[in-house]
C-alpha cells in the first residue's frame, strides 16, 4: 500500500481516485478546487482531503493530477501552493491531463531539480472508461517512474505503455484525438448520407459495423447520433481544446493534419449552434437531414 495523493476531481478524476482507494487499497489524500466535491469524495471512498495540492502532496509517495489545461496544471504543480512545493526526494508525479508535450517537459525538468520524478500519462476511454476502471494510459518519462507507477495505474487502466521520453505521453494522445476527429466526422457523413438515400440506418449500421468501417465510434455512438442526442460524454469545448494542442504541435513539428485542421472548424459551427457542452459526436448536427 502506497501513500499517494490525487489532485482534481472531476469527471475523471472522481472515479479514477476512487479506484486507486478502492481496488488498488491505497492510502489516499484528494485536492479539489471546490471543497464540497472532494468533500463528497471523502463520504462516498474515505480518505483525507487536503486544502491545498501543497498539503495534499507531503509525505506521499505519488502524486496524481487530473485537471483541465496547462495553466490549471502549472498552478496546482509550481505555484507557491502547488505539489512540487512539498514533494519528497524520489517520489513520482503523475500528470493524467490532456495538456501540451511543451509543458510535460517543463514540468518534467522542474520535477527533476526537485530531486523527483514526472511521468506525463494522458488517457483515453472518456467517462465511461474512467468509471468502469478501464483506462487506455499513454506515459512519458523515464522507465523507473514508470515501472513505480504502472502498478498503481492498473488500478483504474486495462492498458498502460510508456511511449518515450517527457513529453511523448501528451504526443501519443494528440495521435489518438487526430484519429478520433476523423472517425467521428466519417461516421456523421455516413449516417447523414444514408438518411439522405432513404436507408435504414439501423440496417445499414449492422451490416457495414461488422467489416471495415467498424470502430469504438460506430459501435457506441451511432444511435445517439442518428436521433441527435448528445447530452453527455466529452463536450466539444473540451475536443476543441485538444485539437488546439495538436495543431500547434503540429506547426511545430511540421506535420500535416489537414483534416483535423477542418473538423476543429467544424467543431467551431457545432459551438456556434450552442453545443459547447454536447458530446464530440455531436458534428452531425451540423448536417442538415433531407427534407
Amino acid at each position: 500500500m502506497a501513500k499517494v495523493a490525487w489532485i482534481g476531481l472531476g469527471v475523471m478524476g472522481y472515479p479514477m481516485a476512487g479506484h486507486l482507494k478502492e481496488r488498488g487499497g491505497h492510502d489516499v489524500v484528494v485536492y479539489n478546487r471546490t471543497g464540497a466535491k472532494a468533500e463528497k469524495w471523502r463520504r462516498e471512498f474515505g480518505g483525507t482531503v487536503a486544502s491545498t495540492p501543497r498539503e495534499a502532496a507531503r509525505g506521499c509517495d505519488m502524486v496524481f493530477a487530473c485537471v483541465g489545461n496547462d495553466d490549471d496544471l502549472r498552478s496546482v504543480t509550481t505555484n507557491l501552493q502547488g505539489a512540487f512545493q512539498s514533494m519528497d526526494a524520489g517520489a513520482v508525479f503523475i500528470d493524467h491531463t490532456t495538456a501540451s508535450a511543451k509543458v510535460a517537459r517543463e514540468l518534467a525538468a522542474a520535477a527533476k531539480a526537485g530531486g523527483f520524478k514526472f511521468l506525463d500519462c494522458p488517457v483515453s476511454g472518456g467517462q465511461a472508461g474512467a468509471e468502469n476502471g478501464v483506462l487506455t494510459v499513454m506515459a512519458g518519462g523515464d522507465a523507473e517512474a514508470f515501472n513505480a507507477a504502472e502498478p498503481l495505474i492498473t488500478s483504474y487502466a486495462r492498458a498502460v505503455r510508456l511511449m518515450g521520453p517527457s513529453g511523448s505521453g501528451q504526443l501519443a494522445k494528440m495521435c489518438n484525438q487526430i484519429a478520433i476527429a476523423g472517425l467521428v466526422q466519417g461516421l456523421a457523413e455516413c449516417i447523414h448520407f444514408a438518411e439522405c438515400s432513404g436507408l435504414d440506418v439501423a440496417a445499414l449500421i449492422d451490416t457495414i459495423s461488422k467489416g471495415a468501417a467498424q470502430s469504438w465510434q460506430m459501435d457506441n455512438r451511432w444511435k445517439t447520433m442518428h436521433e441527435r442526442k448528445f447530452d453527455f460524454g466529452f463536450a466539444v469545448d473540451w475536443m476543441r481544446k485538444d485539437l488546439a494542442i495538436c495543431l500547434d504541435e503540429a506547426a511545430t513539428n511540421g506535420a500535416d493534419i489537414a483534416v483535423a485542421q477542418l473538423v476543429d472548424r467544424f467543431y467551431g459551427d457545432v459551438q456556434a449552434l450552442g453545443g459547447n457542452r454536447w458530446d464530440s459526436s455531436s458534428l452531425i448536427a451540423r448536417l442538415k437531414p433531407k427534407h
